[in-house]
């Protein structure tokens, strides 16, 4: 099972960002555990510029912008 966090203070594109990793995930059939960050500490421990952020087993693959969901299944069958 994959570990998807979402980082960030919990705005519309963190929400936005979520949806589009579950449905990522969804359709391509992988099991994922999806953790929302929103401490600031935590989130800064991924060295993240800017949110929202996008970590997938512990790697961040996005940060910044919302990524599309053919990116987020790449990343997920990495």
């Amino acid at each position: 099972m994959k570990t998807v966090k979402i980082l960030g203070s919990g705005c519309a594109n963190c929400r936005k960002l979520e949806a589009v990793a579950r449905e990522a995930a969804s359709s391509a059939g992988i099991a994922a555990e999806f953790l929302k960050i929103t401490d600031m500490d935590a989130i800064l421990a991924y060295d993240l510029m800017s949110t929202p952020g996008l970590v997938i087993d512990e790697k961040l693959v996005s940060s910044g912008r919302i990524p599309t969901q053919a990116e987020v299944r790449q990343w997920l069958a990495a």
